[in-house]
């Protein structure tokens, strides 16, 4: 056994690895698959220096799922070395019971009945708002014109947040979780999200109504309930979490389609094929890269041991093009056979709540682009890529349609 220590081999791939883990996890990196493929390969358990401190990244699959299931030992406290920084003490950091309470106060919000009635309407009616404003324009950018606000559009008004400018807010939400890229900007965001929301709170304690907001200030966890910094908290991550999350994976399924052709036309001719289509870009291009866990006790993993108290960094994105799990890992293939094996939406405990409602919301919006956008394609002598470390998304879709 080895005990791990940050990469420093001259190869290319490699080199990367150093540049991209030991700097800027909100880089806007295009291709970090060579890298991945070479660390699953030599060294899937790797040391690097974080902008948190010492970690360790995890990149095979096996191991990642061993650290997802495993929380006695590798702990969600990690989170609060990063975003919890700006957040404030979230589900994302807590464990066992006090988990469960907290998440229940939430859970119903997302769940099957409560999409169906109440927030399919509300999805509909932001989809056509949005594409009522660029809909003659034949042309144009989807990423800037749809996909940027409109899940933040949606989560805000589940929660009962009035957002006047929703491009602001969204990259106050951007700014939360690029904690580790620039912490003051973070910080500053917070700030701002916390300015904003505390008139609302104040309301909602008066004037109740049947939003999300209302349900969390008047719930009780332990025969109490949540102070404002609790339910500030709450909306720090929920608000970002709900907006970014399938802003990315929104874009990265039209990109996906429009790359794809003959996968499009299989998606035009048939929309229920839509559904396989989001969870093999879930697995392709996973909206989120990393979460983050904290080690309890000594470990080894992949030849190496780590010991208790170390940051690991868990790559979903890495486990997602596992070569021992995926066949052609780097392909889109619509049809492949164990695509539900991904780990988009992390594992376990910590299972992301509001997958179902990000797929829902991604699903309908590509199948009404595509209705109301005819013969959607990218315009000539254009293209799109998928970008970024921690979080990945197209940066443009330069489209036309007729």
């Amino acid at each position: 056994m080895t005990h791990g220590s940050a990469i420093t081999d001259p190869l290319p791939e490699v080199a990367s690895a150093t540049l991209l883990f030991g700097g800027s996890m909100m880089s806007p990196i295009a291709n970090p698959w060579p890298t991945y493929a070479r660390l699953r390969a030599e060294r899937p358990a790797m040391a690097f220096d974080s902008p948190m401190g010492k970690a360790w990244l995890l990149s095979r699959y096996d191991d990642v799922m061993r650290a997802a299931r495993d929380s006695e030992t590798f702990s969600s406290r990690g989170n609060a070395r990063g975003a919890g920084l700006v957040m404030g003490r979230t589900i994302l950091e807590m464990e066992g019971r006090e988990h469960l309470r907290q998440r229940k106060l939430i859970t119903p919000a997302f769940g099957p009945k409560a999409l169906r009635e109440e927030v399919v309407p509300a999805i509909i009616r932001i989809i056509d708002e949005l594409v009522d404003g660029f809909e003659r324009d034949r042309g144009g950018d989807l990423v800037q014109q749809f996909t940027f606000t409109y899940p933040l559009r949606i989560i805000a008004e589940v929660i009962g947040v009035p957002i006047n400018d929703f491009a602001e807010f969204h990259h106050w939400a951007l700014a939360l979780v690029g904690i580790a890229e620039d912490p003051a900007k973070a910080f500053e965001a917070a700030q701002k999200i916390s300015d904003y929301l505390h008139p609302l709170l104040d309301q909602r304690r008066k004037d109740p109504r049947q939003d999300l907001l209302s349900k969390l200030l008047h719930a009780e966890v332990d025969g109490e309930r949540l102070s404002d910094d609790e339910v500030l908290a709450f909306l720090r991550l929920l608000l970002p979490a709900g907006a970014e999350t399938t802003y990315r994976l929104t874009g990265s399924v039209l990109h996906a389609l429009l790359t794809h052709p003959a996968v499009l036309e299989d998606v035009r001719g048939d929309t229920s094929r839509l559904a396989p289509a989001v969870e093999e870009t879930l697995r392709w291009e996973s909206p989120v890269q990393y979460v983050s866990r904290e080690t309890t006790r000594a470990v080894e993993i992949g030849g190496s041991e780590i010991p208790a108290g170390e940051l690991i960094m868990v790559a979903l994105g890495s486990a997602n093009r596992d070569e021992s799990r995926f066949p052609e890992p780097n392909l889109f293939i619509l049809d492949r056979p164990n695509v539900a094996d991904h780990i988009a939406f992390g594992f376990g405990e910590h299972f992301c709540p509001g997958s179902q409602l990000a797929r829902l919301e991604t699903q309908l919006a590509v199948k009404r682009l595509l209705e109301r956008l005819p013969n959607l394609r990218f315009a000539p002598g254009e293209k799109s890529t998928v970008v970024g470390m921690a979080l990945r998304s197209p940066d443009h879709l330069p489209v036309l349609w007729d």
